[in-house]
């Protein structure tokens, strides 16, 4: 059932606790059995990722059945009706313009006695993608994570998923893969799969990014091969937080509750508003509809749903601020108004008619925000994920010249030796 809290004092402390859902005893053992599963496939390569996929996925199979085949993959556009090509090709380029607006252009600056700076951006050479394991075949998620790195430049993508039971991938994974631009697919999950990519097997290379989520353990995996890998983000069990005024319709409201936290039995789906008329109505319809949506729904919104009624709903911001949820809906008569308030936020809704899925299916936002309060220092992932600045930087002997008092009194300063060397030998020839 959907609660409301009406004390501010009770509402952050049951922010907080939401907050820290996933940090319990149990997340020690995980840890610790992720770790053993890095070392093992460091140490055995793809014989580790077999003898892991019969563990854990139930299912044998042989060395060269990890990679999709080429015959797989052609088999996949004869399998898929003309209308699920178009729709992947049509969502492909509505990604792909999204993402181009976010590409960083290399610049230069030549400025006085010709000194050059810049900035040079360039992406990296391999990048894996991680797609969870679902009993629903997921097309967007794969386009969503791999197109931002086809902007960026990204020459080679490479992707892995869990093996289903019958080693058969929907045909629309593999079209959608081979529309995104994925040159290799495997069959291959959990926490092996991103030792894999992080270290390389003979099999699948190792790669300088990884994106996409997975598990408790795929996001363990993640956090423990950072340093040897980039990545895109550290995501766990999403939040959605909308705040809403008199103006808000509640069925739009329940039911964005409700999809939200029909996604995961630990996402946390909650209303803030200063209307208790509409928290009323939301509750109700909530708590009438709830059973039809499954356990782990219920389980969702018992434990994580949350209804916080307060006096002016521009002082909830400092609510929504404390929290730093994955998704913020603004559902006020002026959203415009209230934005600027709202400093951490993977993402940011604006108005009734902006429901959660729109930055996803509509826009081609990418849908791995921060969770946990993370979004207070980082952001979700983009084009910028895969990609590198580098500082340009040159001078000539009359700049440098020009400078060389200034800076040979830093680096003595610094107590910098050789550095003072450097500097003065070029100041002495160019003199």
């Amino acid at each position: 059932m959907l609660r409301t809290i009406t004390q501010q004092t009770e509402a952050i402390a049951e922010l907080r606790r939401i907050c820290d859902r996933t940090q319990d005893d149990s997340l020690l053992h995980k840890e610790s059995t992720v770790r053993e599963i890095l070392a093992s496939v460091q140490r055995q390569g793809d014989l580790a990722l077999l003898q892991y996929t019969a563990e854990f996925d139930h299912l044998t199979l042989s060395l060269d059945q990890l990679k999709v085949s080429g015959a797989e993959l052609d088999a996949a556009y004869q399998q898929i009706p003309q209308e699920r090509l178009d729709a992947i090709r049509s969502y492909s380029q509505q990604i792909k313009a999204f993402h181009l607006k976010q590409r960083r252009q290399s610049q230069v600056h030549f400025g006085d006695h010709q000194v050059v700076v810049g900035q040079r951006y360039t992406p990296v050479d391999r990048v894996g993608l991680y797609i969870r394991g679902t009993q629903n075949i997921s097309p967007s998620q794969i386009l969503l994570n791999a197109i931002p790195a086809v902007v960026a430049g990204v020459p080679n993508i490479v992707m892995l998923t869990p093996p289903s039971p019958e080693q058969q991938m929907h045909p629309a994974v593999l079209v959608a893969a081979q529309e995104a631009g994925i040159e290799a697919i495997y069959r291959v999950g959990g926490a092996q799969g991103i030792a894999a990519l992080a270290y390389g097997t003979a099999t699948i290379p190792a790669v300088d990014v990884i994106a996409g989520s997975g598990n408790i353990y795929v996001t363990l995996a993640k956090k423990l091969v950072y340093g040897s890998v980039g990545l895109d983000a550290l995501t766990g069990p999403s939040e959605l937080v909308i705040l809403a005024d008199h103006t808000a319709n509640p069925s739009y409201i329940a039911a964005d509750l409700l999809a939200h936290a029909e996604s995961d039995p630990l996402a946390a789906a909650i209303l803030i508003t200063s209307d208790t008329t509409l928290a009323t109505k939301v509750v109700l319809e909530v708590n009438q509809t709830l059973s039809g949506y499954g356990i782990l729904t219920e389980k969702a919104i018992a434990h994580y749903g949350l209804v916080i009624t307060v006096d002016d709903i521009q002082n909830a911001t400092s609510l929504v601020n404390g929290m730093a949820p994955a998704q913020v809906s603004l559902a006020l008569h002026d959203p415009w108004r209230l934005v600027e308030h709202i400093r951490h936020a993977g993402s940011i809704l604006m108005g009734s008619h902006t429901p959660p899925s729109a930055g996803q299916l509509l826009v081609g936002a990418n849908p791995n925000l921060p969770t946990a309060g993370t979004a207070r220092y980082s952001s979700g992932p983009g084009v910028e994920t895969f990609m590198k600045q580098t500082h340009l930087i040159q001078y000539s002997a009359n700049a440098l010249s020009h400078s060389a008092q200034h800076l040979d009194t830093l680096v003595q300063l610094e107590e910098e030796t050789a550095q003072s060397l450097s500097l003065r030998i070029r100041s002495k020839q160019s003199e």
